[in-house]
Parts: C-alpha cells; sequence; structure tokens
C-alpha cells in the first residue's frame, strides 16, 4: 500500500481475507462518497412517483390481518461457555451472538418505534436488562431500523462498536471511545474470554446508505462474518439484495456454519428488488454462499413494505422444501428464541 493510501485509510484493493487485522479505534479518512460501490442505481424521481401513484408502500388490511400470530416465543437466554456459539433473535436485525465467551449485539434496535415507520408489530425478544454485558456491537448500515441511536444510547461508551467506514464519526459525537470503522474485506479481533480472538470481518452487500436529506452514500454499507477461536463462522448479511456478493463471500469465508439472511421488505419487488432480498433468494444466497445452515430475519418486527406480514414465513418454507436440504438447517426460529450451534 502506498504511503497515500495508509494515510486515507483506502484499502489494499486486493481484498485478501488473510490480510492482518485493522487495529480497534484507530482513526481513518474516507472518500467523500461511496456512491461508486452501488450494484444498481438508486430510484429517481419517477420510481418515486410511481410509488406514490401505486401507494403500494404498506399491507392492505388482509395483510395485516396475521400479526396476531407472528412467531413470537421469548425465552432465557441459553446458558453458554466459552466453546458456545449461540444465537438468539431479538426481531428484525437485532441478534444476540455469543461467541468464544463474547456477547455481540447485530444492529441493536430495542425501541418501539424507529423514524418514519409505524411501531413494531412484535415486542423485542429479549428484555434489555436481560442481556449479559455486551462486549460487542457491529452495524451493518446507517438506516434507522439497523443503527438506533436510543438503543445505543443505553450502552456504556466504552463499548467496542464495528461499523462501516465512514461511519465512526457518527458513533464518536455519541461519546463511543473504542470505534472501529473497516472497508469491505477488512477485519479486526477482540480478544475471546478463554485466549485466541473473535474475529469480525466486514464483507460487501447490495444496498445503499443515507440517514438525512445530504448524506446519500457518504458512509458504506455491507454485512459481517463473526468467527470465534475454533474457527466457526456466523455471517450476518444485515440489510442486502441478491447479487455476485454471496458467491464471493463464500469463496473468501468457506465453511460458514450458520447465515443470519433477510427475508422481508421486498414488496413491490420492481422498487425494492436491487436492495432487499425475497425469501426465494435468500434461500439462494445461502446456496452461494456455501453456508450449512439459514436463519431468517428482517420480518415480523416492522411494516417496512407491501408483502403480507406472515407471507415470508410461508415462502421461505416453501422454497427450503424445493431445495431438498435437511429441513433442521433452516432455523425459521420465532422472536426471542435462541439454538446453538452443534460441532
Amino acid at each position: 500500500m502506498t504511503e497515500q493510501g495508509e494515510q486515507t485509510g483506502l484499502p489494499d484493493r486486493t481484498g485478501l481475507t488473510g490480510a492482518p487485522p485493522r487495529p480497534v479505534g484507530e482513526h481513518r479518512l474516507w472518500p467523500r462518497s461511496f456512491a461508486d460501490r452501488l450494484t444498481a442505481p438508486l430510484p429517481g424521481v419517477l420510481g418515486m412517483a410511481r410509488l406514490a401513484r401505486e401507494g403500494a408502500v404498506r399491507p392492505g388490511a388482509d395483510g395485516l390481518r396475521d400479526i396476531p400470530h407472528l412467531p413470537y416465543a421469548p425465552g432465557p437466554l441459553p446458558v453458554v461457555d466459552t466453546s458456545t456459539v449461540a444465537v438468539t433473535w431479538a426481531g428484525h436485525a437485532s441478534w444476540v451472538i455469543r461467541a468464544g465467551g463474547l456477547t455481540v449485539l447485530t444492529d441493536p434496535v430495542w425501541s418501539r418505534r424507529i423514524f418514519g415507520t409505524p411501531a413494531r408489530i412484535t415486542p423485542v425478544g429479549i428484555p434489555w436488562d436481560d442481556l449479559p454485558a455486551v462486549d460487542a456491537v457491529v452495524i451493518s448500515h446507517n438506516h434507522y431500523d439497523h443503527l438506533d441511536a436510543p438503543t445505543l444510547k443505553r450502552l456504556p461508551r466504552d463499548t467496542p462498536l464495528f461499523v462501516p467506514a465512514g461511519l465512526a464519526r457518527w458513533c464518536r459525537r455519541r461519546r463511543f471511545t473504542r470505534v472501529t470503522e473497516l472497508d469491505w474485506w477488512e477485519s479486526a479481533e477482540l480478544p475471546a474470554a478463554d485466549g485466541g480472538s473473535v474475529r469480525f470481518d466486514f464483507v460487501p452487500a447490495h444496498h445503499w446508505s443515507k440517514r438525512s436529506l445530504t448524506d446519500t452514500c457518504r458512509t458504506l454499507w455491507g454485512g459481517w462474518v463473526i468467527a470465534d477461536p475454533n474457527g466457526r463462522r456466523v455471517y450476518f448479511a444485515g440489510d442486502t439484495g441478491y447479487g455476485h456478493w454471496f458467491k464471493e463471500i463464500g469463496a473468501r469465508h468457506p465453511d460458514i456454519d450458520l447465515a443470519l439472511l433477510p427475508i422481508g421488505a421486498y414488496a413491490p419487488r420492481w422498487w425494492l428488488s436491487d436492495v432487499h432480498t425475497d425469501p426465494e433468494e435468500a434461500v439462494q444466497a445461502l446456496d452461494d454462499l456455501g453456508a450449512r445452515n439459514m436463519a431468517p430475519m428482517h420480518w415480523a418486527t416492522f411494516v417496512l413494505s407491501a408483502e403480507p406480514v406472515l407471507e415470508p414465513l410461508t415462502r421461505v418454507r416453501a422454497a427450503w422444501e424445493r431445495t431438498g436440504r435437511p429441513r433442521e438447517q433452516l432455523w425459521d426460529l420465532p422472536v426471542g428464541a435462541s439454538r446453538l450451534l452443534v460441532p
């Protein structure tokens, strides 16, 4: 890497997963925009006008009638030790991942309501006070349903945050002191409880970023591969459409044990197909990744789009059955439920 590249924090474009981890909490400079990372154009004025004309932004009454029947089964967090990998779905894209003796939150949203969206339709699966001490947080991108300031405010300010390139400034303005921002294919590590380390690799996604009227694509977006000291890997996709990145992630991170993949917020397809997988695409993404197990997410929590609220579950189960894969490898958990990876 050139001296200029080191100064600006620009990555080695080979993006090899064997590159050494970045220092935790380092300060870096980034390009003003990441719009060159988009894999599809963002909707323009004509698309916005069509959406307004069709009014297809929420399900109708028939699509909402199953809200009382959404899967919600909160339970105590499982007992774990330093050799255990366990996941608990708090709802939407919020997971409690326990690996290497650490407790990691993904895109934590414990708020009842987020900006621009109706209140959640299922409660949070784990009460905040029932969480163990949080050792790290990973953020996929800055949309309000994935980056929730009131939830992060509950954390100690020395909690390690792993975030996409360009997002550290937002976190440091809120007085977080251990913020590590990464580009695609970069990694960082935290010491595990009994030796070794838990590794956090930031990987691409087919999505975008925006939090205000003037910051479109000013910060990066992506997913995370979290590996414990024994090499067991959990892939958290964040928010993404379907595309070529899944095969690339699988090639660079072989033998993923569990993929947390989004299956909701996909209708209408002409509007959302570039940035949100539908259930069938999520199952195909699992195959592209070469991952062993899949846990669906990004549904049954917030009403963000026009599909009926229970449809993502019925469609992902049908798509799974068509693959012929073992049924036990589909972890279609209720909100609040947990599952352990068995070696």
